[in-house]
């Protein structure tokens, strides 16, 4: 039977939207894709319960308030209801030992949820001399390069110690909470990827991966084929 998957949604003047890239990506590897609603409540147990794997999806900014800062100048939009959703159903699928894949915004709402915090905006907070990390060219290319720890379960999946990735993000993971590590960096020091360390697979990069597979990039079609491994189990 095929793994069903949560994918997360934007919401918008109660319009939710996902990119079909992201859709296309489960159902190209062998699962079903199932478009989240952003709620709170009992539901969210129900959701947990009934999906095999969670996809967190890109987009908008996250509440600086839920890891105990107030907002920087330029903290972009943030819906509050996403993230209340997001975090809530992090927490159970963890509880659950259920496989977590997070992408952008989702590893940092990932990194969030397990109790870490996040840069509101690196250019402004980051001491490090950054790179290009709001790329001016399209989504399938792939514009810097990051570092994979050694023995790190990213390593295990990749079997590559560096590659090329896309970048579309001005917010990123700061400190990695207790029981996960960082699995990637970029030359400037930006944390690329994180991973528990008690789970059997929760991953989140900082890339777009499903949009680098519109090009067939190797190392994107291996994360998805290992995540969907990992929900079938």
């Amino acid at each position: 039977m095929k793994p069903i998957i949560g994918i997360s949604s934007n919401l918008k003047e109660q319009v939710l939207s996902v990119s079909t890239n992201n859709i296309h990506a489960i159902s190209e590897f062998g699962g079903v894709p199932i478009v989240l609603p952003n709620i709170e409540g009992e539901s969210v147990d129900a959701i947990a319960n009934m999906i095999d794997g969670l996809l967190l999806t890109g987009g908008g900014d996250i509440d600086p308030t839920l890891f105990g800062e107030e907002p920087q100048p330029a903290l972009g939009n943030i819906t509050p209801e996403r993230d209340v959703f997001e975090i809530a159903l992090i927490e159970k699928m963890l509880e659950l030992n259920k496989p977590i894949l997070g992408i952008c915004r989702g590893v940092q709402i990932l990194n969030i949820a397990a109790g870490g915090n996040m840069y509101q905006d690196i250019y402004t907070q980051s001491e490090n001399k950054l790179l290009q990390h709001d790329q001016k060219a399209p989504s399938t290319h792939a514009s810097h390069f990051v570092w994979v720890m050694k023995d790190s379960l990213l390593s295990d999946i990749v079997k590559v110690d560096t590659f090329k990735v896309n970048s579309f993000h001005h917010q990123a993971v700061r400190k990695v909470p207790e029981g996960f590590e960082v699995s990637a960096i970029a030359s400037d020091g930006t944390i690329e990827a994180i991973e528990s360390k008690n789970h059997a697979f929760v991953i989140g990069v900082q890339w777009h991966p499903e949009s680098l597979l519109l090009k067939k990039e190797a190392m994107s079609s291996t994360i998805f084929q290992a995540f969907l491994h990992a929900c079938k189990k």
